[in-house]
């Protein structure tokens, strides 16, 4: 058996950022942890603590355990190491849009790389990650930091990682209701119209580059999206007052988190913005019957990482 064990912690994140559907993500400083141990002796432990502890499946069901097995795989070591131990310490709410199946994924493959000396790039476990997920914008952000804007050509994935230079507060109203990806996908439309197609291709391009420049005035009308928000507004009781709520209070736009049903405002970091843009969401969404969570939270720089290795 191989005593080794592994900490990897991956920050959760918020797919599409208004109008960059599938494409472009950020990742936030709400964790998931994972300890991990490969053993040559068949049979996965798994024990979770925190989000989702009673939902995640704890079998070969498991996306961490599935992640660390493909992972073995492609390094031509699934029979060496038959089974693990695996220990998940989980922030990360589960089935609500900031990434926690993402999380999952790279953990399991970061911890294994790491257990086999590294023998993975960065850019290689984002195309496992991708080939896994299904798409690159919540795996992308997840194992790099900060703002990524992904593509797929022909299957190779390819993620631009970008820090903005402004300070951002991310405050993500989190409802009491989970939303499974497969429900908010089902409900969009096979085609859209071509002025939905050109309101998200200038407004996703203007996105990076006042991100770039930091330019907060080139943000105030960015997160506007028409390809899949206007649809999933049936999923969430009081969205689009949610987002009038946050502007309001002195957002400077908000968006649905990933597919939802978390909403996500941006601000500039000054304190008592934050605090009465996460009032104003929570407020609004309780005028719908909605009882929201608030987290505060940052862009994490770092991606997923080694917390020890012994």
């Amino acid at each position: 058996m191989d005593s080794r064990s592994i900490w990897v912690r991956v920050p959760g994140t918020s797919a599409n950022c208004g109008p960059g559907f599938d494409s472009i993500g950020l990742a936030c400083t709400v964790y998931n942890d994972l300890q991990l141990q490969l053993t040559e002796a068949p049979g996965c432990r798994i024990t979770i603590n925190g989000a989702g502890a009673g939902n995640i499946p704890c079998d070969d069901r498991n996306i961490v355990w599935q992640s660390v097995q493909y992972l073995l795989k492609k390094a031509g070591l699934a029979d060496t190491y038959k089974g693990a131990i695996i220990h998940m310490e989980n922030n990360v709410p589960l089935s609500r849009g900031l990434g926690s199946s993402a999380t999952a994924i790279v953990a399991g493959l970061k911890g294994a790389n790491a257990l086999i000396n590294n023998r993975f790039t960065r850019r290689e476990l984002l195309q496992f990650a991708t080939d896994i997920e299904g798409h690159p914008d919540n795996v992308a952000p997840a194992i790099y930091g900060g703002f990524t804007i992904s593509t797929v050509t022909r299957g190779d994935v390819e993620c631009f990682t970008l820090i903005p230079k402004m300070r951002l507060k991310l405050v993500v109203a989190v409802p009491d209701f989970p939303l499974s990806t497969k429900k908010a996908r089902e409900v969009l439309p096979k085609e859209v119209p071509m002025k939905d197609a050109i309101n998200n291709i200038g407004r996703a391009g203007m996105l990076v580059a006042a991100l770039c420049k930091g330019n907060e005035k080139f943000l105030r009308n960015v997160f506007e999206d028409a390809l899949h928000q206007p649809y999933r507004a049936k999923l969430i009781p009081g969205m689009y007052d949610v987002f009038s709520a946050a502007k309001k209070a002195g957002a400077l736009g908000a968006s649905l988190s990933g597919a939802g049903p978390c909403l996500i405002a941006y601000c500039l970091q000054r304190r008592h913005v934050e605090d009465a843009v996460g009032q104003a969401m929570q407020e609004a969404f309780a005028r719908h019957g909605v009882k929201a969570n608030i987290l505060s939270l940052e862009l994490d720089t770092r991606g997923a990482h080694i917390l020890n290795d012994k």
